[in-house]
């Protein structure tokens, strides 16, 4: 197989070095110039992506074009009309996930329960709505690059998010943006799946994501500091959910992976926000319980000639290895790279596969930290229950050893002691069931964003 990787940050590195590991031609292209060494000594780069498709498209069906980030999905529906294999996302992906309140929109009219969500273009807007409607609010921009600022308000009045809006400071992605969302309380969990155009495969993955810095969920929101996951149990959570939307993925064409993010309580599950590209740290966690290789998914996508990967029973538990700036940017806290990165012991074949590599690249041999974030790479462990994979997880990154490297150590944690009995007293986990049919489908909420 041949494989074209455009991105801005190289999310996908891990998944580059499987590829080529295992036999595959691999190309990446790195838009962002802080992380253009990533990976240097490992994979081949390119500095110009559209040359290469002739490199693509020389390799017949098994040339594959992967796209990262969300906001080309219009670039890579062109690219599928001029013939080529291209996986990631859409233009109609992109609107699910950056237009979250088109988004909600949607979910409402195919019959979800969603929470109240209000768009704002300018600050002074929102501050004026925050006087009028004092309330807990959820503050998100629309911005993908602005994705550090969001915020979820503890008071009941609404001042921290005023205090916030008042107090950050302008740049040009603030265009996009934000939506102001009722608080809901209860477990944040999210369903995920790839779409090869026609149809998800199955099964679905359950995910429950650890987002803050600091362990007991303090601190700044980050990307990502660890998730949960499993392929067990998922058909009814994706049957009520996610697959709802799949008549709308195949009329635009999306090919890629697909999630949503949800709230679940006694009232039933509530939406929060879609994922409509392969997102990082969770394509390498579920990839440590996927039998299919990544080459065989892929071909499988294009093909669209399976309707199923294999995966294994358990749970996978993948913590995220960060060394400084991180949640920051060298942009903004200039900090040294090319730190070495060691291990202690040989590491074995599963080891290897146990570590996701992300910021990292080779400096005369040795494995050293590069890019503009401190993501440096993810430790997962897998197990019939969270509390194996937990422990698989540390005992692996006890041999990891990196100048200031952080992580959380309580990853899992409250999954093991309330929420996950939560969720199935809930009766949100089971198997194959008959559900009551799907709503029809709704052609406004394609052509048309809702008035707020």
């Amino acid at each position: 197989m041949r494989v074209l990787g455009i991105g801005n940050y190289c999310d996908l590195a891990a998944l580059y070095l499987r590829l080529s590991a295992e036999g595959h031609e691999v190309k990446v292209f790195i838009d962002a110039p802080l992380c253009q060494n990533i990976l240097n000594g490992m994979i081949a780069k390119t500095n110009d992506w559209r040359s290469e498709l002739q490199w693509v498209k020389s390799a017949g069906g098994e040339g594959i074009i992967l796209f990262e980030n969300v906001s080309l999905g219009g670039v890579q529906d062109e690219l599928r009309k001029e013939g080529f294999n291209v996986i990631g996302g859409s233009a109609f992906g992109d609107r699910l996930e950056i237009d979250r309140a088109y988004a909600q929109s949607l979910l409402a009219e195919l019959g979800l329960s969603t929470a109240a969500t209000r768009h704002f273009s300018k600050r002074q807007e929102g501050l004026r709505f925050l006087r009028e409607r004092p309330g807990r609010y959820v503050l998100k921009f629309n911005a993908p690059e602005l994705a550090h600022r969001n915020f979820v308000g503890g008071l009941a009045d609404g001042r921290d998010i005023s205090a916030l809006l008042q107090n950050l400071p302008d740049t040009p992605a603030d265009e996009a943006g934000f939506v102001l969302m009722d608080f809901i309380d209860g477990v944040e969990m999210g369903v995920g799946a790839y779409f090869d155009g026609e149809k998800f495969l199955r099964p679905a993955c359950l995910d429950w994501e650890h987002k803050r810095f600091f362990p007991g969920d303090l601190g700044e929101l980050t990307g990502e500091m660890g998730t949960v996951a499993t392929y067990e149990n998922s058909t009814l959570f994706f049957e009520s959910t996610l697959a709802r939307i799949e008549p709308l993925l195949r009329r635009h064409g999306h090919c890629g992976y697909v999630n949503l993010n949800t709230i679940v309580n006694e009232q039933g599950i509530w939406p929060l926000e879609f994922t409509c590209r392969f997102g990082y740290p969770g394509f390498a966690i579920l990839s440590a319980l996927q039998r299919t290789s990544w080459a065989e998914l892929f071909g499988a996508m294009v093909r669209r000639d399976r309707d199923h990967l294999d995966v294994d029973d358990g749970f996978s538990v993948g913590v995220v290895l960060t060394v400084p700036p991180f949640p920051y940017s060298r942009r903004q806290a200039e900090e040294p790279i090319g730190m070495p990165i060691l291990f202690e012991g040989a590491l074995s074949r599963k080891d290897q596969d146990n570590l996701h590599y992300c910021e990292v690249a080779l400096d005369n041999g040795q494995l050293v930290t590069e890019g503009a974030y401190g993501w440096t790479m993810v430790a997962t462990g897998c197990g019939r229950t969270i509390h194996s994979a937990r422990r698989d997880a540390y005992r692996l990154i006890e041999r990891v050893h990196i100048p200031n490297m952080r992580y959380r150590r309580d990853i899992g944690e409250r999954l093991i002691a309330a929420h996950y009995a939560k969720v199935k007293a809930l009766g949100l986990l089971g198997g194959e069931i008959e559900l009551p049919p799907r709503p029809p489908l709704p052609r406004a909420a394609v052509l048309h964003s809702p008035r707020i």
